[in-house]
């Protein structure tokens, strides 16, 4: 078996500092995409109509466009064109940083939509009955919404929120098209120099993703049961 996978032993193939490039996009993304979500669902069903109508288009917009054109735009529309630099300086090393902080930008801006439209979706579980009693106690619309609602719409869409997360991890192999090192970027590198090891290739970050994917499915779904509102 060490025969087969002796291409590894190249200083080039870092796979471990690979994944763990796709890890981190994975975490900050997540992060950044359950903060920017929870506000645009605030803004969704605001009472204030040109908050409602910039969530409104802003969904409808950034979940309908190819996760690739807004990484593209990220890099070559952001930093290219109009100049952002999320770096502190010009180095090799900052312009892989900075291609790094864009393809989080551009994974929160995506990912945001699918979880503002999954807590949406819990929000509409929530009795109408409660917000409507908060109301009425002297409640403000923010103070219902991050008191009342929210923690009881967070809880019943643990499993819609799951399945966001574990396809977000999957879509950080677009990063690559920017330059970010991670999985699938090594991937192509592979690809495109070991010929002779392409099912070996293929079979290898397979089981990588698996390994990645697998337990966090398992880890969100135990959270699920822990927490799901009984009715």
């Amino acid at each position: 078996m060490s025969t087969l996978f002796d291409f590894l032993d190249n200083p080039n193939y870092d796979l471990l500092g690979a994944f763990w490039m796709t890890i981190k996009l994975t975490f900050f993304s997540a992060i950044g995409s359950l903060i920017w979500g929870t506000i645009l669902v605030g803004m969704r069903v605001s009472p204030v109509p040109i908050m409602r109508a910039f969530g409104t288009a802003y969904v409808n917009i950034f979940r309908n466009t190819p996760l690739t054109v807004i990484i593209v735009f990220t890099s070559l529309g952001l930093s290219s064109t109009l100049g952002l630099n999320l770096a502190s300086s010009e180095s090799t090393t900052s312009l892989e940083d900075n291609a790094f902080r864009l393809a989080i930008l551009g994974f929160v801006a995506y990912t945001a939509t699918f979880v503002c439209e999954s807590l949406r979706s819990g929000i509409n579980t929530v009795p109408v009955g409660q917000a409507e009693a908060a109301r009425a106690l002297g409640l403000g619309f923010v103070q219902v919404l991050t008191l009342i609602v929210l923690p009881q719409a967070f809880r019943s869409v643990i499993a819609p929120l799951a399945n966001v997360m574990i396809a977000l991890l999957k879509n950080t192999t677009v990063a690559s098209i920017i330059g970010v090192a991670e999985a699938s970027l090594l991937m192509s590198d592979m690809i495109e120099n070991e010929s002779d090891s392409l099912l070996l290739v293929f079979l290898l970050f397979a089981v990588g993703f698996v390994i990645l994917v697998l337990p966090l499915g398992l880890l969100l779904g135990w959270v699920a049961k822990k927490v799901e509102v009984k009715r």
